[in-house]
């Protein structure tokens, strides 16, 4: 697996725990869950300014998807989904050197892994209209 499907990984966890708990995990809880997934410093620092970013921008963020949800309540998605749309929608909106179709292909590898082939498809949709509607696609 790349490092960066990996920190979007450890990204969507962290993210599901916060939200969850109100609390922002860090990598020291992760590896003490499991020690043998000590990471790299590249994989940190990018899965750290995912999360970071992502939680910065949360409100913008569950806007942009609410909106283009059109029909779906935020709260009647399944919290993985939720958090996978919130990463990928974060570096669509906020990072300029990830190009969108990078981040909507590896939203989709980490949805069905996690989730489902369905959620992939929705998921799909819907990062889909976030970068067109900004002007990224």
């Amino acid at each position: 697996m790349n490092r960066r499907r990996r920190a979007r990984e450890l990204s969507l966890q962290m993210l599901f725990q916060h939200e969850f708990t109100g609390e922002q995990s860090d990598f020291k809880a992760v590896e003490d869950l499991d020690p043998a997934k000590k990471e790299d410093a590249e994989v940190r620092k990018f899965s750290e300014e995912l999360v970071r970013g992502t939680l910065a921008h949360l409100d913008e963020i569950d806007q942009k998807i609410q909106l283009v949800a059109a029909h779906w309540k935020m709260s009647r998605m399944a919290s993985v989904d939720r958090n996978i749309m919130r990463v990928a929608a974060y570096e669509i909106l906020y990072r300029d050197d990830i190009p969108p179709a990078v981040t909507i292909n590896e939203a989709l590898e980490i949805a069905k892994k996690y989730s489902s082939a369905e959620a992939a498809s929705f998921i799909n949709g819907l990062l889909d209209k976030i970068a067109r509607d900004s002007g990224k696609k």
